[in-house]
């Protein structure tokens, strides 16, 4: 079997990885003789640590998690559980949530987005997903501050000469864990760096994901460096984690080869249009805590507005064309109001909930933003229906809350319980300036 296989490859002891609403990952090991019992009994936890905000404290809701009592099994997937090129010994399964008697637990991410994913296939559809990731490479000074890995320039070979070593060792155990890296560069910022891999469906470029951050904090380490995903570790870095989605009946990707806007066929207009017109109440998912919003700012790159275009990087969904029979597969769209904060089982489960409801309700786009949203006449912007998305988590968090799409999706479980901790992160750093804001959180991600 799959401990079998581990043990031949090297395995001794697997992390089993827990998102907590703020993509914070709680672990728990077990040697490898004991993999099997676990993927079937699971391991404990308390069910606090799905109210868990990014310090540590517990967001409690009345009703849902109301305090210290009970416990969860933590079941790992064994067909999802890769051995760590980074962390020789280990390998990372992602988990899912039950009750002791064996029920699914109603909190957990990941069957959420299994169930959005399945929703899909109810409707002889799939979607094709893959995460972008900015990320901050440097060194942790004694004073906590952030010591970036490279001064720029962006994109440069300077950057990249300065890092190397790391870089070529970060390709290389991402393609050796089948990853399917597809591109790594430093970014605009000091020490910036962003990586993206190939797509692949939705729960699995979640668990993706999870593996991905794993293998970068582990490559950073063995070069004397540390890395933060944080969406902002100084003044300025504005770190993303990018969403592309394409939709998919069979082997015809939906958004080319159509009649619609930008070649969208209906059903792919209307994926799309579910997501754009969900979006302020989206990024209470995607951008969860307080720092995210330094980053969602217009002339960022960071998609604040909420508007599509063909490849518009301030278009909070940027359309990537598939003009050509060649190309026709790799039509997408990016969704980029999205910060490596978010639990990405979550993040990806609500934007199929978003695009579900879309292809229910029949949605169609507003026109196509190909300039600078913000600077549009306000005609223009009410015709195409462009406005800011929340500029802070306070009003995320009421945006998110009033949504019934998301709520539905959910279930009253996990929303409830979400939307509890998104405003126990409210109370903790709303108000504090800027520089204390990113001091205190940028090395929890």
């Amino acid at each position: 079997g799959v401990s079998a296989w581990l043990e031949e490859a090297g395995v001794a002891a697997v992390a089993l990885g827990f998102v907590d609403p703020s993509a914070i990952v709680r672990v728990k090991s077990v040697p490898i003789a004991r993999f099997s019992d676990v993927a079937s009994s699971g391991v404990g936890l308390s069910t606090l640590f799905n109210a868990a905000i990014s310090n540590d404290e517990f967001a409690l809701s009345p009703g849902f998690i109301d305090g210290p009592s009970g416990d969860l099994r933590l079941r790992p997937d064994p067909a999802a559980t890769v051995p760590l090129a980074a962390m020789p010994g280990w390998a990372w399964a992602p988990i899912d949530q039950y009750t002791q008697d064996g029920e699914p637990y109603p909190a957990c991410p990941r069957a959420f987005a299994r169930r959005m994913a399945d929703a899909l296939a109810d409707r002889g559809l799939s979607v094709s997903a893959a995460f972008e990731f900015e990320f901050s490479v440097g060194l942790r000074r004694e004073d906590g501050e952030f010591q970036p890995a490279h001064e720029g320039p962006g994109y440069s070979d300077i950057a990249l000469v300065r890092n190397h070593e790391f870089a070529l060792d970060l390709l290389i155990a991402i393609q050796s864990q089948g990853l399917d890296p597809q591109q790594l560069h430093p970014e605009y910022a000091d020490g910036q760096f962003e990586l993206s891999i190939g797509p692949r469906d939705p729960v699995a470029a979640a668990d993706a994901a999870m593996v991905v951050k794993q293998t970068v904090r582990a490559v950073a380490r063995t070069h004397g460096l540390v890395v933060s995903f944080a969406p902002q570790v100084a003044l300025g870095t504005g770190n993303g984690m990018h969403v592309h989605l394409s939709l998919w009946e069979a082997e015809r990707n939906l958004l080319s080869r159509g009649d619609g806007p930008a070649g969208m066929t209906g059903l792919g207009e209307a994926f799309a249009a579910g997501i754009l017109r969900e979006l302020p109440a989206i990024v209470g998912v995607t951008v969860p805590t307080c720092l995210g919003y330094l980053r969602l700012q217009p002339h960022h790159w960071s998609g604040a507005m909420q508007c599509w275009g063909t490849e518009n990087r301030e278009a909070a969904l940027r359309f990537i064309v598939g003009a050509t029979d060649a190309t026709a597969g790799a039509a997408n769209v990016e969704v980029k109001p999205v910060d490596g904060t978010a639990n990405p089982y979550l993040a990806v489960g609500a934007l199929l909930a978003a695009g579900l409801h879309g292809l229910s309700a029949g949605d169609r786009l507003p026109p196509s933003t190909e300039e600078d949203p913000d600077g549009l006449p306000d005609d223009v912007k009410a015709e195409r229906g462009v406005r800011q998305l929340p500029a802070s988590l306070p009003e995320a968090v009421n945006e998110l809350a009033a949504s019934s799409v998301l709520r539905d999706a959910m279930g009253e479980f996990l929303f409830e319980t979400f939307v509890a901790t998104r405003r126990g992160e409210v109370e903790q750093y709303d108000g504090l300036d800027d520089e204390e804001l990113i001091r205190r959180l940028r090395w929890r991600f």
